[in-house]
């Protein structure tokens, strides 16, 4: 990789390195409170909203139409990205990550005040898909801004450990939607819970977006921007999204490529088993929610080990462990759901979540690493984002077709989708570089074209 012209920090001129627990905090905590926004809709899309707001269309078509509404969050994810990827390369990755939460935190609290459809009809679904559009926006600048602050702020050779953080964030988003509808599910009935148990959750999140903004307010811009954002700013160039197609296009199918297998197994192991298990096999509630529960906080700490291994060993190999892995483990999987089983049904919720982890620990260093200064965050936030529409936007809504009937779902229908995703992953993986330990002072923006050309070369 190609380095451009920006000075080596001095011990004391580097105040964010010293601070990197409490970037890894503001990141974590963010993370957490905008994912814990994001999967209570998708957990609240298989549980109650195809009633809540589809009215008489109710059942299975009803909970089709919820993940639909689920499947435009992922929609915008990638506008997000472009947006503020492209206002995070050019005016710091701080400012992102205060008006992504903010924004996240609105749409989410604003669904726990909308009307029903037994209210206002077919406007109450339109209000959803508004908000919807709100979070997924909001999420497409998170990620990004979130993994680059720590990974720009913490030394090459642990950050696979430190940018697994953020990734360790959404385990605990998860960890906390899950364990706040466990909660509920086990205290109130079912028609309370849809009558107006569900707002709780929603409205919930006014406390964790208060926490993550007085947190994130307080930190330290990013020291690798801080350097090269005078070059940046006295050197001609395109705007980051066009820089990222003419400078970084492999990059960013390589990154797409790397997302299939494990954003689509992530939403078959969490959003998927729910609605099968209380659907299609009749398994209570309180059953999969317990199960779910136990396997966020197992993958909140496996996430980071699995971080820091890939320091030692490299991004790749446990990456393909895992798309390898979760291509299999699928098949056995639904084989363990219907057995009904509460205990055989944790063990297969949780062996799914750490194969996945395998792949999404070393995500965030490995994609910060493949783009340079100027446009990472564009880079990395479309390449990521970008996959999000074909991959977890997609999968509840394919896998549901792909189930079928209630009385006969097709669970080797669906093992063959990840199968397959796994592929696509197993290929991009191939294709990528190693990256780990690599500088991320490098930018194929702001270096000699000659230099450029040798290091693709």
């Amino acid at each position: 990789m190609t380095t451009h012209a920006v000075p080596t920090p001095t011990q004391g001129a580097d105040p964010g390195r010293k601070s990197i627990g409490k970037v890894v905090f503001a990141s974590l905590i963010g993370t957490a409170t905008e994912w814990y926004d994001f999967f209570l809709f998708g957990s609240a899309a298989a549980l109650v909203f195809g009633e809540v707001f589809f009215g008489e269309i109710g059942g299975t078509t009803g909970t089709l139409y919820a993940f639909m509404t689920y499947a435009l969050g992922f929609v915008a994810r990638p506008i997000g990205g472009v947006v503020f990827g492209h206002f995070g390369d050019k005016v710091g990755r701080k400012k992102m990550l205060v008006a992504s939460l903010l924004m996240m935190g609105i749409g989410t609290f604003a669904i726990g005040l909308l009307p029903t459809y037994a209210t206002i009809g077919v406007a109450a679904p339109v209000l959803l898909v508004f908000c919807r559009l709100l979070q997924g926006f909001a999420v497409g600048g998170e990620w990004g801004g979130a993994v680059l602050m720590v990974s720009e702020h913490g030394s090459d050779g642990w950050r696979g450990f430190w940018a697994s953080w953020p990734q360790a964030g959404v385990a605990l988003g998860n960890l906390l939607a899950t364990g706040v509808l466990w909660v509920l599910a086990a205290v109130q009935s079912d028609a309370a819970f849809l009558d107006w148990g569900w707002r709780i959750p929603f409205l919930l999140s006014a406390v964790l977006v208060a926490v993550g903004m007085w947190v994130r307010l307080s930190i330290e811009e990013s020291p690798v921007f801080a350097e090269a954002k005078q070059e940046m700013e006295t050197t001609q160039r395109g705007l980051p999204i066009i820089e990222v197609v003419k400078q970084y296009p492999r990059e960013v199918f390589v990154a797409m490529g790397m997302r299939m297998a494990e954003n689509i197994s992530y939403y078959i192991f969490t959003v998927i088993s729910i609605t099968y298990v209380t659907t299609y096999i009749s398994v209570d509630k309180p059953v999969i929610l317990r199960a779910l529960l136990i396997g966020a906080a197992i993958q909140f700490v496996v996430v980071p080990a699995i971080g820091a291994l890939s320091d030692k060993v490299g991004r790749r190999p446990l990456y393909l462990l895992g798309a390898v892995g979760v291509g299999i483990w699928t098949f056995v999987f639904f084989h363990l759901l219907d057995t009904q089983d509460p205990d055989k049904i944790l063990f297969g919720v949780v062996v799914g979540l750490i194969l996945h982890s395998f792949m999404y620990a070393p995500q965030a260093a490995f994609f910060s690493e493949l783009f340079g200064t100027s446009v990472r965050c564009t880079g990395a936030s479309v390449g990521y984002q970008l996959a999000s529409i074909f991959a977890g936007a997609m999968a509840p809504i394919i896998a549901l077709k792909l189930l079928g009937d209630v009385g006969d779902g097709n669970t080797t229908a669906v093992g063959i989708y990840v199968a397959i995703a796994s592929v696509i992953t197993i290929v991009a993986v191939l294709f990528a570089k190693e990256t780990r330990a690599s500088s991320l002072r490098h930018d194929r923006v702001l270096a000699d074209p000659t230099e450029v050309d040798a290091a693709r070369r």
